[in-house]
């Protein structure tokens, strides 16, 4: 674009998949809060707010002066990294009792959802697909966990009951993706692989919220579908440990060290594997879960601070301006 920055022809360039992190940073966040460490939970949540501003400012743009663009963006899997930004932040304020602002967002991130995940579906191809696939769940998951945190804190039931029905059909998503998945981007992928372990650990931390809204007064779930839900629950998070070991051995075995934006949908897996092993931990009433949560939490910490040095990185090499080129003698 003739007269723009190189800053702003850089950032038109940013693809809709940026929104991962936005994910994992409001992930890390949550796990930060989740074990005790308050201040840094605090500072990511300010990073995440930033971002999902400038991001959301961009959505806006691109809808009303791009319309071809926007709706060509908005049939790709990325899209959805809106849904599931929108609902991790509104989890993380209500954390904070700010539950008028997460409600704002869960309505916001459910207004969002069918146009988003329509064209999406309708996309969805025989051929086999990217580790983005899986953001149909991980969207749907993020209302699901947003409503079940909003009914706890709201003792509201029917908020409750819809996160649930909202929980089953991330499931059957999830089964689908995985029928599209290409397997061999374990090994070849740029860093979206993980979302097929993070979409089963957001389930499994929706789980964990379902069962921790119920209460007395409420009386959401019956013996049958407490421990229906709990089985279901647990075997998501032992399918998403499953997961994150076979993803770590096949970085070990075929590193890919070069920064891509991608990196941040390996961050978002990490960082929600972690605050599942913890919520799942409270839940169920198995203590020893905490300390591999936090070791988890940990893990994605570091991998956060590297993917966040590579970007900052991969930014200051756009935006640098081309040296001249001075004539030969």
């Amino acid at each position: 674009m003739p007269g723009s920055s190189p800053l702003r022809a850089w950032w038109a360039q940013h693809p809709p998949a940026a929104g991962a992190a936005v994910m994992a940073t409001g992930i890390v966040s949550v796990g930060l809060h989740l074990t005790g460490y308050e201040v840094l939970s605090r500072i990511l949540l300010v990073m995440a707010c930033a971002a999902w501003l400038a991001l959301a400012a961009d959505f806006l743009t691109r809808l009303l002066r791009q319309r071809e663009r926007w709706v060509r963006e908005a049939g790709t899997p990325a899209a959805l990294t809106a849904v599931a930004a929108t609902t991790v932040l509104g989890t993380r304020l209500s954390a904070l009792d700010w539950q008028l602002l997460a409600a704002a967002l869960l309505a916001l991130a459910t207004l969002l959802w069918p146009v988003l995940l329509v064209p999406v579906v309708r996309h969805w191809q025989r051929r086999r697909m990217p580790g983005a696939v899986f953001l149909g769940t991980v969207a749907t998951q993020g209302l699901a966990v947003l409503g079940a945190t909003l009914a706890k804190a709201e003792s509201a039931a029917w908020l409750a009951h819809a996160a649930l029905v909202l929980f089953w059909l991330g499931l059957v998503l999830y089964g689908l993706a995985l029928a599209r998945f290409d397997l061999r981007q374990v090994i070849e992928g740029p860093g979206d692989q993980w979302v097929a372990g993070g979409a089963a650990a957001i389930s499994a931390l929706a789980g964990a919220k379902l069962i921790a809204a119920d209460g007395p007064g409420l009386y959401l779930w019956n013996d049958d579908n407490s421990g229906v839900l709990r089985t279901v629950t647990v075997a998501l998070l032992v399918l998403d440990l499953g997961w994150y070991a076979v993803l770590l051995v096949a970085e070990v075995v075929r590193p890919r060290l070069r920064y891509d934006v991608c990196r941040w949908s390996t961050v978002f897996p990490m960082g929600m594997t972690a605050a599942a092993t913890l919520a799942v931990a409270a839940a169920v009433d198995v203590s020893w879960l905490e300390w591999p949560g936090e070791v988890l939490l940990w893990i994605a910490v570091a991998a956060w601070l590297a993917v966040a040095v590579g970007a900052v990185a991969a930014a200051r090499e756009a935006v640098r301006p081309a040296a001249p080129e001075h004539p030969r003698p």
